[in-house]
């Protein structure tokens, strides 16, 4: 990890957040998930799949699960059971990350605009995010259907800079996945690594500007 203190290379002037494994604990259920929703298909979900879904959207996820089960996979009928296995452990294991509050408050207090950038639907924004009271803390919120082509192309990113009306050079991005700093990097935006189930790589560290250990560090990077 970064020693403090850390500098980014300038001041940002918006915040772009992914959600899942960022600002929500919630990677780790849909691992859970999707291993019960594999063992009750008969199939056997381990970390070669599961780990190299993080950060896809979904068309690339199928494209993943074709590639390891078969091009014959159903995966639609797979999804559904899969989201069926995360819905019900959703409602009574889902967590925020800590730091997410207070850095929330501290964007508030200096004024920063900020954005949601996810691989996720927006139907799945609205109930996690609203589940905990903090949709109403973001100005745009960039989901599935938002952009042409997803993590880790650029796109999401360049969508959110424009929705921001900031230029992506300016833009301060939080993120947990590979697939998401290779966006935010190839977007040309600051993007700073939280880890939350995979340390990051040699490549990661290298189109990361930083990596810190959680987001209770972050209000180092604003000033």
């Amino acid at each position: 990890m970064t020693a403090l203190p850390f500098r980014l290379p300038r001041p940002p002037k918006a915040v772009v957040f992914d959600m899942d494994g960022l600002i929500l604990d919630s990677e780790i259920l849909y691992r859970k998930s999707v291993i019960s929703a594999g063992a009750a298909s008969g199939l056997d979900v381990g970390p070669s799949v599961y780990e190299a879904m993080l950060g896809r959207p979904w068309p690339g996820i199928v494209a993943l699960l074709k590639d390891h089960y078969g091009a014959d996979f159903d995966a639609d009928a797979f999804r559904l059971i899969w989201i069926e296995h995360f819905d019900a452990l959703i409602e009574n294991e889902l967590a925020l990350k800590a730091g997410v509050i207070s850095l929330l408050d501290r964007l508030d207090a200096v004024g920063l605009p900020r954005a949601i950038c996810t691989s996720s639907t927006h139907r799945a924004v609205q109930h996690h995010l609203g589940g905990f009271d903090l949709l109403h803390r973001f100005h745009h919120i960039v989901a599935e259907g938002d952009y042409a082509k997803g993590k880790p192309a650029p796109d999401p990113y360049l969508t959110a800079a424009s929705r921001l009306d900031i230029a992506p050079q300016d833009c301060l991005v939080l993120e947990d996945s590979f697939n998401g700093i290779r966006s935010a990097a190839s977007a040309g935006m600051m993007a700073v690594m939280v880890p939350d189930m995979l340390a990051p790589s040699d490549e990661i560290r290298a189109l990361a500007t930083l990596v810190i250990n959680d987001l209770t560090e972050v209000g180092d990077l604003i000033g």
